[in-house]
């Protein structure tokens, strides 16, 4: 980010709508798994809820998660996560390592 970077411009209010309506979708595309959005994008749903906290969200990291999910983590897990590859964790991992220029 740059101090010339019109996001900055953008009104909080649309900011925040922008940003729930993000996680409604994750919400609803349970079939979007984490770790593949971990590979592709280099973020999942907990990333989201580390960073509401970073941004000052007075919850501690499980009602962040829970926040963001829409239900206690260990629930959404359950119902919704699959297994990870060894492909997704080699996917995932050459993804984080793209974040370090961040």
């Amino acid at each position: 980010m740059t101090a010339t970077d019109p996001l900055d411009q953008l009104d909080d209010a649309q900011a925040a709508a922008a940003f729930r309506r993000l996680v409604r979708h994750l919400r609803h595309r349970t079939d979007a798994q984490n770790i593949d959005l971990m590979g592709l994008a280099g973020f999942c749903r907990n990333c989201l809820a580390d960073w509401i906290g970073e941004a000052g969200y007075s919850g501690d990291k499980a009602a962040a998660r829970e926040l963001i999910h829409g239900m206690p983590a260990g629930e959404w897990k359950a119902k919704h996560q699959a297994e990870a590859t060894p492909e997704q964790l080699a996917r995932m991992e050459a993804s984080l390592k793209r974040n370090a220029a961040e």
